[in-house]
């Protein structure tokens, strides 16, 4: 390390003591330790394999903050290479900092979103530890403690949608009621008085005066579910509304406000709806601010079981859930869900209520129609997310030792997760020996040193 790193990373440990901020040095070994979350700083001109195998080592702990000292320019590519390798943001120092107010305020942030995403409201309802769902949630918490931009919500059917809806209201800053709006229900007639309430004798029917869902929300959230659905005469209705926070009730000439958050999710791809005219470019531009995409069930495998166990739990309060047989674990790993997280329910659901006994729910309990063909009961791997994830290696150009290196790292901490830590049991099921795994994790703890 050069003299001016060494010196700038003095003053740079020196402004961390005074803030409180927790500071390691990568290319000299990162330790992030009982630190959550961990400043790392990179100090170099570029950006090499050393570093970038560090970051990856340090982000899967906790979320990193790079930090690049150098007086020479970082390229784009490299600032977008540190990010690649895991770490959550990267900050540029040309010389020795006078404080550390924005380390500090990043990782003050990403403290807050991270307790709320270990929270409990969290954990109930949004079970999954998959490193796509964990991102995820911190992203949602993070768009909920910290702002109040409309925020659209896509996805296909059965992805948890309205999960994602119910945890941006209950971590929000806005409070209040969540109201909540299914444009699927709307007939063109009634539509009106369903968004903006209407008056006594407005139309035939209307025997008292109602509010709608704009007056139901203010002070709170109004959550339009499946708003792809809406007739575009609405979305024009609907698009003055939004923008003004005013609207009048059918039968009134007075303009009354509401002040709300606006969530909408839909499971079309409004952008192509956009295109081909079927919906309004600048009602979707004003209800995305923020776009999130829960993902489908096939693209987060390992919280399969995790979900079964939490509906097993829900289906039986008060007592502890059933553990799953072998032969039950491999039927709800290898099949399919095309309705996502909601067919998985409705399969735990079935076989719970065929369930007899405190013992472990077993193989008995699938219905006779739900049971695979015997030719299908042979473990389908290697299967196509692991083809995809493979091609999509091969096409990032990654050499097949690294693509090898990888696959055996995430199937040991996976393992290591499943099992709590516990050495002995994560060999067993990896078809290894201990001492091997001692040794692998050895290498890990080497390379972060």
């Amino acid at each position: 390390m050069g003299l001016f790193a060494s010196a700038h990373f003095l003053d740079a440990s020196s402004a961390a003591e005074r803030a409180g901020v927790a500071l390691a040095l990568a290319g000299a070994g990162i330790d992030c330790a009982g630190r959550q979350p961990c400043a790392a700083l990179a100090m170099m001109a570029g950006v090499d394999p050393q570093v970038l195998g560090q970051l990856r080592a340090l982000s899967a702990q906790t979320r990193v903050l790079a930090v690049v000292l150098g007086e020479q320019a970082l390229a784009a590519a490299d600032m977008w290479a540190l990010l690649g390798a895991g770490a959550a943001d990267v900050l540029r120092w040309r010389g020795p900092p006078a404080d550390l107010a924005d380390v500090a305020a990043r990782l003050a942030r990403w403290e807050t979103v991270r307790t709320l995403v270990d929270s409990a409201p969290v954990q109930a309802s949004a079970a999954g530890n998959s490193p796509i769902w964990r991102e995820l949630l911190h992203c949602v918490a993070e768009m909920a403690a910290f702002s109040d931009a409309p925020v659209l919500i896509t996805g296909e059917t059965g992805t948890g949608k309205d999960v994602i809806a119910q945890l941006i209201h209950k971590l929000g800053r806005t409070g209040g009621s969540f109201t909540v709006l299914d444009c699927t229900t709307l007939s063109p007639e009634l539509a009106g008085s369903e968004l903006f309430g209407h008056e006594r004798g407005a139309f035939t029917g209307a025997a008292a005066a109602r509010d709608g869902a704009f007056a139901l929300a203010d002070g709170g959230v109004l959550f339009l579910d499946e708003v792809g659905e809406l007739p575009l005469p609405l979305q024009a209705q609907l698009l003055r509304a939004i923008q003004e926070h005013s609207y009048k009730r059918i039968g009134s000439n007075s303009w009354q406000r509401s002040s709300f958050r606006l969530l909408c999710a839909t499971n079309r791809d409004l952008e192509q709806e956009v295109a081909q005219g079927r919906f309004r470019a600048d009602l979707y531009y004003r209800i995305a601010a923020w776009r999130c995409r829960p993902p489908p069930l096939r693209e987060r495998r390992e919280d399969v079981l995790p979900l079964a166990m939490h509906f097993l739990a829900q289906l039986a309060p008060g007592r502890p859930a059933p553990a799953l047989d072998p032969a039950v674990r491999d039927y709800l790993l290898t099949r399919d869900y095309p309705g996502n997280v909601r067919e998985l329910r409705q399969v735990v659901t079935q076989l719970w209520h065929r369930h007899t006994g405190c013992g472990a729910l077993t193989i008995g309990s699938v219905p006779p129609e739900e049971r695979p063909a015997p030719q299908a009961c042979e473990r389908a791997w290697p299967d196509r997310s692991l083809e995809a994830a493979v091609r999509h290696a091969i096409d990032l150009g990654v050499p097949l030792a690294r693509i090898s290196q990888c696959a055996g790292d995430l199937a040991i901490q996976m393992v290591l997760a499943q099992e709590g830590d516990n050495n002995q049991r994560a060999a067993a099921r990896l078809g290894v020996t201990d001492r091997a795994l001692q040794i692998r994790r050895k290498a890990w703890s080497a390379l972060t040193k």
